[in-house]
């Protein structure tokens, strides 16, 4: 068996019927040229084949003396975690959207391994679709990024098993093999452990304590209490749209901002005009959680995430202007970290959100919630991906609302595009398909707006200097 690490553990703690913690990944595919109608029954008959799994997707969570781990499930059922539906009439990318947000409001059951795949067909044109969950003790959103593309092709002619039965994916907790070091090895290792990881309590603290002006980076507690944080239910309403990659990156050549960092002014651009619609845009800003992957600097699996805390500047109309604020934020709390060794960033995240727990158990994160939302940017392929030569056309990310988190957005990449996934709360975030349309309208006034600024630098004329010195009137 293999112990989870407390972060992992955490999501298993934290889950309830209306808190499901379970991610997941919403692919459409098209299928190979010349496809006949049997092409998904054809798939799903092969895949059945593999009736055993290899770790993780063997392994079912165990409570043994207060702590989880994982274990091998000895009773492995292949039809539950392979599941074939179909869209109803007329399968549209409205009715995905449908059957993925009732899917993912349901718990998965901690009797077996925590993920689950859905076949869906039935879009237009033959396409299909796959929706494949996976809880968050067992993985990230980089280490499910970095499963799914290992587990695709990068040309249409070749084939692998399916993913639960190939042998390259890793146990995502698994840690490098080697010899167990001795116990002055171990105890070193703890002490050094332990000089990394108090100053990062130590910052966290600071930062919860400490008061800062407008423009400084943002903190704990600053965020205004907006519909978002509210008690959420356990039904689920999911909605997703893909835009171009280059778009992003023109905007922020032009500003100087990083593709992350006019994701961001666009979420808040669609933040703010929701707001507005609602009647409920605070004064103050509002202010994102976004998730920092540290696996760059290890080999560890499991969850390696710090945090950082963004100003979204919801509160500035211009958005130009939003997004310099945006980029000031992020880059003091990005320095910051930038200083740190891996596990004082871990602590300094950990600690940073410590008080969310007892916010939610009192209700007194409405009034004074730690943040706002959690706007996360995962890294996907670069490359065309296939599978079984079944072109993988989009990406799009499902992710976890919580209570007094009731919306959770999600980029994920793919080839030259971002997809964009909004999962909230059904009950406490109603019109979510709005958010797309005031993405795209957040994006268009970013556009605009650097488009009116380069046509006022170019029409804007110097004065012309006269061949004389103009004459004094004498007083």
């Amino acid at each position: 068996m293999n112990a989870l690490s407390p972060t992992d553990s955490a999501f298993l703690w934290m889950e309830t019927r209306n808190q499901p913690m379970h991610v997941a990944g919403l692919n459409i595919f098209t299928p190979p040229p010349g496809a006949g109608p049997d092409f998904i029954t054809d798939l799903l008959a092969d895949w059945g084949k593999y009736l055993s799994a290899r770790p993780p997707f063997n392994q079912r969570p165990v409570l043994r003396m207060g702590l989880w781990y994982w274990e091998d499930d000895e009773h492995f059922e292949l039809d539950y975690h392979l599941r074939h539906v179909a869209l109803p009439q007329p399968g549209r990318i409205r009715e995905l959207l449908a059957m993925v947000s009732r899917l993912h409001g349901n718990l998965m059951d901690r009797n077996r391994p925590l993920w689950e795949v859905y076949v869906i067909e039935g879009l237009p044109g033959g396409r299909f679709a796959t929706y494949s969950k996976t809880h968050h003790a067992l993985i990230d959103g980089v280490s499910g990024a970095r499963i799914v593309a290992e587990g695709l092709l990068r040309t249409a002619d070749e084939y692998k098993p399916p993913l639960w039965a190939q042998a390259t994916i890793k146990h995502p907790s698994a840690k490098r093999a080697g010899p167990q070091p001795g116990l002055i090895a171990q105890l070193a290792g703890v002490a050094r452990a332990g000089r990394e990881i108090l100053p990062g309590i130590g910052s966290g603290l600071w930062d919860m304590l400490r008061s800062v002006d407008d423009g400084a980076p943002a903190l704990p507690f600053q965020a205004p209490p907006t519909p978002f944080n509210v008690e959420i239910s356990g039904s689920r309403r999911f909605a997703s749209q893909s835009y171009s990659l280059a778009r992003f990156k023109r905007i922020g050549d032009a500003t100087g901002a990083t593709v992350n960092d006019v994701t961001l002014a666009i979420c808040a651009g669609a933040l703010r005009k929701y707001l507005e619609v609602q009647k409920a845009l605070p004064k103050k800003p509002l202010i994102a959680m976004v998730p920092v992957s540290l696996h760059g600097e290890t080999d560890a699996g499991g969850n390696q995430v710090s945090l950082l805390l963004a100003n979204l500047a919801t509160h500035v109309r211009d958005p130009l202007k939003r997004l310099q604020r945006i980029v000031q934020s992020t880059q003091e709390a990005k320095e910051r970290l930038k200083t740190m060794p891996r596990l004082q960033k871990l602590a300094h995240g950990i600690t940073s959100i410590s008080p969310m727990g007892p916010a939610m158990v009192t209700g007194s994160a409405r009034k004074h919630p730690l943040f706002n939302v959690i706007i996360s940017n995962v890294p996907g392929p670069r490359k065309t991906l296939y599978l079984n030569g079944a072109r993988l056309d989009e990406i799009y990310p499902v992710s976890i609302p919580t209570q007094y988190l009731a919306l959770n957005i999600t980029i994920s990449g793919y080839c030259d595009n971002l997809g964009f996934g909004y999962t909230a709360c059904r009950r406490s975030v109603p019109a979510l398909q709005r958010m797309l349309d005031y993405t795209d309208e957040s994006i268009l006034a970013l556009e605009q707006a650097l488009a009116s600024k380069s046509t006022k630098a170019v029409t804007k004329v110097p004065a012309k200097k006269s061949a004389k010195p103009a004459t004094k009137r004498k007083v």
